[in-house]
């Protein structure tokens, strides 16, 4: 009887944590298919590195379904992020950025050296800007769904998290003058 109940229970415990819902970000085996795509210029040579690794693809959305992702249900953070991650980003001034990616935002640093940091704050669902020190709330996520953006006057807006709350953000930033040019 004790073995039978023993098993019950063990079978209980394995499908609750199998269907915590615990869903994540599969970032081992979206990384491993982020480099898989863009592992040549040729995506038939892609395909073919695919078929020959494809054991690894099994090994990492286990990797991920079982431990991972649970890891970050349970502590909010994936422990194969993107932290530290530096990528080269061309800046529509025409000059090259250093965006690296922290725990809780990111570091950009132009041609000159200078950094400007953007953070995250969870708890306050708050985007805000670092710059010598000095940090300015940029964005906040309302609760009713709205967004709260502070524009460089200072002053605030709520604006819809759609087309036209952006529409209407940059209208507010430019003194409601938009500009668009036709190539």
């Amino acid at each position: 009887m004790k073995k039978r109940t023993l098993t019950v229970a063990t079978a209980i415990l394995a499908a609750t944590m199998l269907t915590s819902s615990c869903i994540g970000k599969f970032a081992l085996f979206n990384g491993l298919l982020s480099w898989n795509q863009k592992a040549t210029g040729n995506k038939f040579l892609n395909e073919l590195i695919f078929i020959v690794i494809s054991p690894a693809y099994a090994v990492c959305t286990v990797a991920d379904a079982l431990v991972l992702n649970t890891v970050e249900f349970w502590s909010g953070s994936n422990p194969i992020g993107k932290a530290g991650k530096v990528e080269k980003v061309w800046g529509q001034d025409g000059r090259q950025y250093a965006v690296k990616t922290l725990k809780n935002g990111y570091e950009i640093t132009d041609p000159k050296g200078e950094k400007v940091f953007f953070i995250f704050n969870e708890k306050e669902q708050t985007w805000s800007m670092e710059e010598n020190g000095i940090c300015k709330e940029v964005i906040k996520f309302n609760e009713d769904g709205t967004i709260r953006a502070t524009l460089p006057t200072g002053e605030q807006i709520n604006v819809t998290a759609d087309e036209a709350g952006l529409y209407s953000a940059r209208m507010a930033v430019n003194g409601g003058c938009y500009f668009a040019t036709i190539k």
